[in-house]
């Protein structure tokens, strides 16, 4: 006979639809003080007492484990000591169920406590401020031996873990992906929304209560908004057959990087081919064969540290010197507005979406491109870029995709065997334009050339393939 137990929880509107909606992976943004880390210490609750089988485990995970017991501890013991035969662990922070179903609490900034656990569901807390491996190399597997789910839970905070998840479960079907502003919740009342309001800057504001991703990437280069409008972007061929093909080449050697080559031609960037290969001898021939498939008319290479020395030397050895260019990204820039050559290919990134231009709809370029940081801060008070070795202290590894993309507006390229007068005067402005740092407002190269179309594979061009769809 089933028993009914009232907790003393009454779940908002909001929460009710999110809980009910719940999938075996989920991701709920929530504006700050909207109430999610109660929600989902309740789906915690009432998982555990629905669990059927001997010796459930189920986890709230936090950045630090002081936090998590500000934020989770107290309402934990606090519903849970009005079961019947519940025990409450103080020292370890667990607490037991009636059916012997246990709930603990613990911290992301000691991964280990949680390695070898077996799960059977698990609360993510402030995601954004979690090292990115400790989902996949830990709790992921901790998930896996009894199917368990799991819960991110977070409020925006720039490219970090939970805007990555957030945007993966979005295209993913099997996902539960949901944001929640303060005009969904009616947490707040009009007057403490307006004091809340008058206190806060319009980034802070759009970042922490209308759960805007774009707002919280204040000092990001290149803001999310910009890139997802240009992925899977379609452009009419008309628009960039006449302009250089350039192919980027960004070089690794192992460490947990990926080699990456970018072909790009005009407003158009084509699918990347991302390969794990340490020879550079090896990358020199998949670099040799995708030029022969895709015949650019300038190939730059990243010889940032030495790494792309060996590839450039099998492609010269191979008779591919004319087109073949290394580049090192802290060369000095060719426009003294930036630190050095990676600034400012970087911001002709920027500048080049802004005019129009299209990316694969792949959720790398998504990350990528928006995880790297800038600042004028240093003493020549020009635009710099943050080092990688800083980007990795946040938990974000290196852009392959997006270097490589980058590394296709090292220097100007001269079309060769076609005819640039043969471009629209508009698309030339707009393209010489950005080459040379700034862009025409006045021609939208969308609007004019574009028909959106989420299948479009511009590299099947190239490989003289028809285009799907």
């Amino acid at each position: 006979m089933e028993q009914v137990i009232d907790l003393g929880f009454k779940a908002r509107p909001w929460q009710f639809e999110a809980l009910s909606q719940l999938k075996r992976f989920s991701v709920l943004i929530v504006h700050r003080g909207g109430g999610k880390t109660l929600a989902a210490v309740m789906k915690l609750i009432d998982s555990g007492l629905r669990c059927q089988v001997p010796d459930g485990r189920f986890a709230y995970v936090a950045p630090e484990l002081k936090q998590a017991k500000t934020a989770a501890w107290t309402y934990l013991c606090h519903y849970a000591r009005k079961l019947p035969r519940h025990q409450v662990n103080e020292t370890e922070l667990w607490v037991q169920l009636p059916n012997g179903a246990r709930i603990r609490i613990f911290g992301a900034d000691d991964p280990d406590s949680l390695r070898g656990q077996h799960l059977n569901g698990i609360v993510l807390d402030e995601v954004a401020q979690m090292k990115p491996y400790v989902w996949g190399e830990v709790l992921l597997p901790a998930l896996a031996a009894r199917n368990g789910w799991a819960l991110f839970i977070g409020t925006p905070k720039g490219t970090n873990l939970l805007s990555e998840t957030y945007f993966k479960a979005e295209a993913n079907p099997a996902w539960f992906a949901h944001r929640y502003t303060v005009a969904d919740t009616n947490v707040f009342t009009e007057a403490e929304l307006a004091v809340i309001r008058s206190n806060q800057t319009d980034q802070q504001w759009r970042q922490e209560y209308l759960c805007d991703f774009d707002a919280s990437s204040i000092e990001t280069l290149i803001s999310i908004d910009l890139v997802r409008k240009a992925m899977g972007r379609h452009l009419a061929e008309a628009v960039y057959n006449s302009e250089p093909k350039v192919l980027g080449v960004d070089v690794a050697l192992g460490g947990g990087d990926l080699t990456a080559i970018q072909p790009r031609q005009g407003l158009v960037a084509f699918a990347p081919n991302v390969i794990n290969e340490k020879d550079p001898h090896q990358i020199g021939d998949i670099v040799a064969h995708t030029i022969d498939v895709f015949k650019p008319d300038a190939v730059f290479v990243d010889d940032s540290g030495g790494y792309g020395s060996g590839v450039v030397s099998r492609l010269r050895g191979l008779n591919y010197s004319a087109i073949v260019n290394p580049v090192q990204f802290g060369w000095t820039a060719l426009d003294e507005r930036y630190v050095n050559r990676a600034a400012e290919m970087w911001w002709k990134i920027k500048l080049w979406l802004e005019a129009g231009g299209s990316l694969p709809n792949d959720q790398r370029y998504l990350l990528e491109l928006t995880s790297r940081q800038c600042d004028y801060k240093n003493a020549r008070g020009k635009l710099a870029l943050e080092t990688k070795d800083q980007m990795r202290a946040r938990g974000i590894k290196s852009p392959d995709i997006a270097d490589a993309l980058a590394l296709t507006f090292a220097a100007p390229v001269a079309v060769q065997n076609r005819l640039i007068n043969n471009l629209p005067a508009q698309l030339a402005h707009v393209y010489s334009a950005t080459l040379g740092g700034a862009y025409s407002a006045d021609w939208n190269a969308v609007a004019n050339a574009t028909q959106p179309r989420q299948d479009y594979d511009p590299w099947d061009r190239a490989l003289g393939k028809p285009a799907s769809g």
